[in-house]
């Protein structure tokens, strides 16, 4: 049998386990890589030198580090109760809140984000004897969505950046255009109008609310510090460079110190935020690189880009609809993680068969493979904190009510952050 359906078979297996067993993800793509590796499709060194992208991994431990330390200085739940305090009414404020969490979401990581913003939505909610289920579920799809805006806020997104050699200026503007940033906070502006249409019912009169003390504001400058530092590293080089990786793990390490030193918070308590840390998705990763890294080098993603390219012809809006629609399908029921590495050649090389900027469907396959998270309770993680926070709550959040609000959310976003893309980089 010619090597590459035997890699083909092998990432099938991947992806359907995967699917099947979605806590074991990181054991499966690891397995995967192994296997790849001892049928001699890539070398051992091949892949940890080359395969692997080290600097996305920094990137991405560096930034959940600083994203905990900015959780425990309750820097942003004092953020959220000032916009509360100063909004005319609670609908505002609602919104208000839903917005603040999308932006942070933008810079730290979504469930970490839902996680500080929940117990602000779950009060407001308690005073005003309302039920809790909009903000909440508000709260993970505004995460989800603006994940998708900047280079630290999502892993599809460092993937994104890795292999179009983006840095983090360019989701803000390339080749002179408004860039992917812009494109969802279209999606960020109708799903605020969205929510509003729901919240204007609870808009008369405001809530007091007790301020949270900060307990410090280093987390903060350390934030501040890795968003300048990823800016002016992408003016010296494109893409994710290792200097890049390399600001954000100092920054990370820099702020852990201060928490141990400074703070004098405890071993045990250290221990526990880096054990927290996502490292199963870090796994998972390594796993993926090197198994795409595999697919890739057996000509099987040129083949699907040809077969892809037979489909739509030279329909280039058709092209376009195909790759939003099945981004979005798909990714609100399966990991957009392994799904964008494995798509992104493929999206690039139809676009430049057709004689477009390969921009146009990769950003398509970027809003669909994120936004699509929102469709079910389970296309994002974020979405699983939310229902089991609800669920905590005593609220139950079955799947037809999720798709009440998931489903409108997600065409409202998906099509005005689309229609961005197709007016801007048609």
């Amino acid at each position: 049998m010619e090597m590459k359906w035997i890699v083909l078979a092998i990432a099938v297996a991947m992806y359907a386990i995967v699917i099947a067993f979605p806590g074991k993800k990181a054991f499966v793509s690891v397995g995967a890589a192994l296997a790849v590796i001892l049928l001699g499709v890539v070398t051992p060194l091949h892949a940890v030198t080359t395969l692997v992208n080290w600097s996305v991994l920094m990137i991405y431990v560096g930034s959940l580090l600083i994203a905990e330390l900015f959780i425990y200085s309750r820097v942003p739940a004092r953020i959220a109760d000032e916009i509360v305090d100063r909004s005319p009414n609670v609908g505002i404020a609602m919104v208000a809140i839903l917005v603040m969490t999308g932006v942070i979401s933008a810079f730290v990581e979504n469930v970490a984000t839902v996680l500080v913003m929940a117990p602000i939505a779950l009060a407001l909610s308690k005073k005003l004897k309302m039920n809790p289920t909009y903000l909440m579920v508000g709260l993970a799809v505004m995460a989800n969505l603006e994940g998708t805006a900047t280079l630290v806020g999502d892993p599809p997104s460092m993937i994104f950046a890795s292999f179009a050699n983006y840095g983090f200026n360019d989701f803000f503007f390339y080749l002179g255009k408004p860039s992917i940033c812009f494109a969802v906070q279209m999606g960020l502006l109708v799903g605020a109008a969205f929510f509003y249409f729901y919240f204007q019912k609870h808009g008369k009169g405001k809530v007091e609310i007790e301020h949270e003390p900060i307990v410090s504001m280093v987390p903060t400058w350390l934030l501040i510090l890795m968003i300048a530092g990823l800016a002016i590293s992408s003016f010296f080089h494109t893409g994710i460079s290792l200097m890049s990786g390399l600001i954000v793990m100092a920054l990370a390490l820099v702020g852990l110190a201060w928490f141990v030193l400074v703070r004098k918070e405890s071993g045990k308590a250290t221990v526990k935020m880096i054990k927290g840390l996502d490292w199963e998705t870090i796994a998972f990763l390594v796993g993926i690189f090197v198994v795409v890294g595999a697919i890739s080098e057996t000509g099987i993603l040129k083949d699907f880009a040809v077969f892809l390219g037979s489909i739509v012809g030279n329909n280039v809006f058709l092209g376009f609809v195909v790759i939003l629609a099945v981004s979005v399908l798909i990714s609100g029921f399966v990991d957009n993680v392994p799904y964008i590495i494995v798509m992104l050649p493929v999206a690039a090389h139809l676009a430049s068969a057709m004689g477009l900027q390969r921009e146009l469907y990769m950003f398509a396959l970027l809003i669909g493979s994120c936004l699509g998270g929102n469709l079910t309770p389970f296309g994002a993680s974020a979405n699983v904190v939310a229902v089991g926070l609800l669920k905590k709550q005593g609220i139950t959040l079955s799947f037809p009510d999720w798709c009440k609000i998931g489903v409108p959310f997600t065409v409202l976003t998906t099509a005005a952050a689309s229609a961005f893309l197709w007016l801007v980089w048609r």
